[in-house]
């Protein structure tokens, strides 16, 4: 069993900067790969962010060139660098873990972020 802690949502202006964490605790391989998702009101939930225990990456279309994504495999906590923030980046952000050999994700609880025009 996997626990996730998120922080840093909030609310912020377009254009602005925030950071999110994620801090995963419990019994894990140290095979896994973290990332983000969001879901915005009336939306789907979409994937924002993955990274791989190796450090590989892959982003949504519509962050690229803005977002960040970075894990400190020590702390077993992944970070969210938002930068260039848009309104439409507005969701309830959430962390994820894949555990290797498990076929479904853990999810955090969730964290707000809204921007405003």
């Amino acid at each position: 069993q996997v626990q996730l802690v998120e922080s840093g949502g909030g609310l912020v202006q377009a254009g602005g900067s925030l950071r999110l964490s994620c801090v995963a605790s419990g019994k894990f391989s140290s095979i896994n790969t973290m990332g983000w998702h969001r879901q915005a009101p009336g939306k789907q939930r979409e994937l924002v962010a993955r990274i791989t225990h190796g450090g590989r990456t892959n982003y949504a279309d519509s962050v690229k060139g803005r977002f960040a994504i970075s894990r400190d495999n020590v702390k077993n906590t992944v970070y969210l660098q938002m930068n260039s923030l848009k309104p439409e980046d507005t969701a309830v952000y959430y962390c994820t873990f894949q555990n290797w050999g498990e076929t479904s994700d853990y999810w955090g609880q969730g964290t707000q972020v809204t921007v405003s025009s």
